[in-house]
């Protein structure tokens, strides 16, 4: 499926961005094309940088990292349940009471980047048994509606939102 072939009613406005800085992207392919290159850019971040903020009060670029990581385990949860026709309101989360809770201080380049790459993993696994119905199956997440496609797109939109901010605020390209 293409995120052209999205419709605006499977899913909330607020996670517009995350789709238009994909552009005319195929779901699958973006998964895996993502799981190529991100640990090759997460590889060149500097260790030393991991601890970083570019303002007092924001968060470390270890925090941001596995920030990503979190939301694609929860957008993943999102996609499952809706695939298997939970209809069930499924409720935001407050990526605030996260963060500090991560413990993103205490963790290794490598093993952000080995836990991204196993979260990915499965990620593509969930995605790849999908059929066209079942990525146009539509739930309330957050007090919206979403589909299963969405989510998808939302994950690897997150994550490219992140690392463009990561390239911008905390390396300075």
């Amino acid at each position: 499926m293409r995120i052209t072939e999205l419709d605006v009613v499977e899913y909330s406005p607020f996670y517009q961005p995350y789709l238009d800085v994909l552009g005319d992207v195929e779901l699958f392919d973006i998964l895996v094309k993502q799981l190529g290159n991100f640990p090759k850019f997460l590889d060149s971040l500097p260790e030393e940088k991991f601890g970083y903020s570019y303002v007092k009060g924001k968060w470390t670029l270890a925090e941001v990292l596995v920030h990503v990581l979190d939301t694609e385990r929860i957008f993943q949860y999102r996609a499952l349940r809706l695939m298997r026709g939970d209809k069930t309101p499924l409720p935001g989360f407050d990526q605030d009471l996260f963060v500090p809770n991560s413990n993103a201080g205490q963790r290794t380049k490598k093993s952000i980047i080995e836990e991204y790459v196993i979260v990915r993993r499965s990620t593509i696994a969930l995605f790849s048994n999908m059929n066209p119905k079942t990525l146009r199956e539509i739930g309330e997440v957050s007090d919206g509606p979403m589909s299963v496609a969405a989510l998808g797109f939302i994950i690897c939109g997150h994550q490219k939102h992140h690392r463009n901010v990561i390239r911008l605020k905390y390396l300075g390209l």
